[in-house]
């Protein structure tokens, strides 16, 4: 039996998402040494949650990495600026058989509705040669697409970009822009949630960091969602009782969401509080804690 056509998704302009491209011989050894996820676990076609980190194991980029061939890895970046990781990363090329290119000729968009093909990890191809990904959490559905410009109609929707980036910090995905992840090691983001990043895979930058923290136990502080009247700047400190034990990470209308708060806003805070600690605040707003949800882990 054929399956049925599916119903023509309302796409929009993720003007927020960049990609660059890593081309060539060597480009999955070279992600593999550099990303902070297992690549090599990846079959052709699939793709996974991973990063970017420094020798210090702060994250400097986050990102989903798509294995799209045998010689071509596609880094997709929600916020991140393209050019500059690609500037960082190409230090680290030496004799590597692989080209690092930001396409000029690519535009990203998103629909709030199940894709074509595509599910869970695996990538497909639609109607118009486009990639596309499943960014659906089980129960809501959402398609990414990566496709040449002028390929489909996307325009811009203001109101479904912040929409979509309020389910992103819903999950546990922080997007709060490349100067603030670098304040964060991957365990202190939660990125355990996302399977985004390795200890067992081998070296990459920030690799022995990483492990040591995770084998001897000493995440102290994680990921916490909240909703907010307003909207926080990324970086406001959060208050108990006067005294500051976290920060923003990143911040959401949530309005377009139905969600009961204004705003979803998503902290790094310590995994122990006492049950009867005092409520918190931030920006001068009482935070109300909520719980992360799951079904983006890739």
């Amino acid at each position: 039996m054929d399956k049925p056509t599916a119903a023509k998704a309302p796409f929009f302009a993720l003007s927020d998402h960049a990609l660059l491209a890593l081309e060539g011989r060597d480009a999955i050894a070279f992600a593999q040494a550099q990303c902070m996820s297992d690549i090599a676990s990846l079959a052709d076609g699939q793709w996974q949650w991973s990063g970017w980190l420094s020798p210090k194991g702060r994250v400097q980029a986050l990102f989903a990495l798509l294995r799209v061939g045998p010689e071509t890895i596609w880094l997709l970046l929600p916020d991140g600026d393209a050019p500059a990781l690609k500037a960082a990363m190409e230090r680290f090329v030496f004799r590597s058989k692989v080209t690092l290119r930001v396409p000029d000729a690519v535009s990203v968009s998103g629909a709030f509705a199940a894709p074509v093909d595509a599910t869970g990890a695996t990538l497909a191809s639609d109607s118009n040669g486009a990639t596309e990904l499943d960014f659906g959490d089980g129960t809501r559905p959402r398609t990414l697409r990566i496709g040449a410009v002028g390929d489909a109609d996307a325009p811009a929707d203001a109101d479904a970009l912040a929409r979509w980036r309020a389910r992103d910090l819903a999950h546990g995905l922080p997007r709060p822009g490349p100067a603030t992840l670098d304040a964060f090691t991957p365990q202190q983001l939660s990125l355990d949630r996302l399977r985004a990043y390795s200890v067992r895979k081998g070296c990459y930058p920030g690799q022995e960091i990483v492990a040591r923290t995770h084998f001897l136990g000493q995440a102290k502080r994680g990921l916490a969602l909240f909703g907010c009247e307003a909207v926080p700047p990324a970086g406001a400190g959060v208050m108990e009782d006067g005294r500051a034990i976290g920060t923003v990470v990143a911040a959401a209308d949530a309005a377009g969401e139905g969600a009961p708060h204004p705003a979803l806003l998503l902290a790094v805070l310590p995994l122990e509080r006492a049950d009867d600690a005092p409520a918190l605040r931030t920006d001068g707003a009482a935070l109300v804690p909520l719980p992360l949800l799951d079904g983006l882990a890739r």
